[in-house]
């Protein structure tokens, strides 16, 4: 059993080939996998045409979140215990383009952590999304 369905492996499929003619393209996340025992959370933008290399923001809980890619199919062959995987998070929407994302994990040290400045930045004030730096 796959993590993405199959409408939503198209939808990165079609982020993946927009990049490859706009290397600018900044897309919104469309897939958050997380850790249900722990703070590792990947947001995917992109899916390469290998159907298993996906694009986006990593934070494997460690402080560090960056950009880059990383397997699918690894992330669904983790087992955690009492036989616990890694979770697709269904209700995720977002309307912060990849690299306010990038820009808030790095300043707050976790995705979940930007997660929270970016609901209290827009929520108090959605102005103040352009003073994260770029």
């Amino acid at each position: 059993m796959t993590i993405i369905s199959q409408s939503t492996r198209a939808m990165l499929s079609a982020n993946f080939e927009h990049s490859i003619k706009n290397p600018k393209f900044d897309p919104l996340p469309l897939v958050r996998l997380f850790n249900p025992m722990g703070r590792a959370v990947w947001l995917a933008t992109e899916l390469y045409a290998d159907d298993d290399t996906l694009y986006g923001l990593a934070d494997i809980g460690l402080g560090t979140p960056e950009l880059g890619i990383f397997s699918l199919r690894e992330i669904e062959a983790i087992r955690l215990p009492l036989g616990i995987r890694i979770a697709r998070d269904l209700g995720f929407a977002t309307r912060h383009r990849l690299s306010i994302w990038a820009e808030a994990a790095r300043l707050a040290g976790s995705i979940p952590d930007a997660a929270d400045l970016l609901s209290r930045l827009t929520r108090e004030d959605p102005g103040a999304i352009r003073l994260l730096p770029r």
